[in-house]
């Protein structure tokens, strides 16, 4: 089995991880982890191969998304491992990712930081764009050549001790515009938005998954806290960071 696993609020990830897939060609099992799923475990063999894909947030993993890979399984699996980041940095979420992989019963072959559009302000907006993804496919092609696998300390950052964030900077408001259709309640990744469309709890984590997917541009975070600080977030960030991928 090919099989991809991936927590992509916005989109970034997924394409990252399944331009990987595709480039290693074959039927694939994809498994998006964005919505909450079911308890049953997926168990992997060491003739599958498995792409983990998350965003990274604050520096780390989202919280949610180390929950539900726990469920995957591994009996020294080969893997590819993956984050999307925003243009600034990824911190320890690699790592982070390593160590959640490797205790799961993978083997790490292959590891990327790749750059994708940030959640907040307007920063490399059209990111991963098609050079980024011809990176991303012809590093899994080199991946899947190889025999040796990585370990964390091959990764930078270093693996967090600490639980990571929960709780979101910012929670999206909703105009008069809405026309309470749902489709916020049913995608957001930790149901935070009530059957109202408009009232947020303290689970939301900032994805902004609701601003980019409301058909009617109901979800927003017109607010000049929001605004003010998306302006000087997004001239601070504006030079093109690159790509990183690791292997042996």
């Amino acid at each position: 089995m090919l099989g991809t696993v991936f927590f992509s609020p916005t989109g970034n990830t997924q394409k990252i991880v399944m331009a990987m897939a595709h480039a290693f060609g074959g039927d694939i099992q994809a498994y998006d982890i964005t919505e909450n799923i079911s308890d049953v475990e997926v168990l992997c063999g060491r003739d599958d191969f498995v792409i983990f894909g998350a965003p990274v947030y604050y520096g780390r993993l989202p919280h949610i998304f180390v929950e539900r890979m726990k469920k995957f399984k591994g009996n020294n699996t080969p893997c590819i491992i993956s984050v999307s980041f925003g243009n600034r940095a990824f911190d320890d979420a690699l790592a982070e990712l390593a160590s959640l992989a490797q205790k799961q019963g993978f083997v790490i072959k292959g590891a990327a930081a790749v750059v994708g559009r940030h959640t907040y302000g307007s920063i490399q907006v059209n990111r991963p764009d098609e050079d980024d993804l011809k990176q991303v496919r012809n590093f899994a092609l080199k991946v899947q050549k190889t025999s040796q696998a990585l370990e964390i300390s091959d990764i930078p950052g270093k693996v967090p001790e600490e639980e990571n964030i929960r709780a979101g900077q910012f929670h999206p408001l909703t105009s008069d515009t809405c026309v309470k259709c749902g489709l916020c309640v049913r995608k957001c990744p930790v149901q935070a938005i009530d059957m109202d469309c408009k009232t947020v709890s303290d689970a939301c984590f900032s994805c902004f998954r609701c601003i980019r997917i409301c058909p009617v541009g109901a979800k927003n975070m017109n607010v000049t806290a929001y605004l003010d600080f998306a302006k000087g977030f997004s001239e601070k960030l504006k030079n093109r960071k690159e790509n990183q991928f690791f292997a042996k």
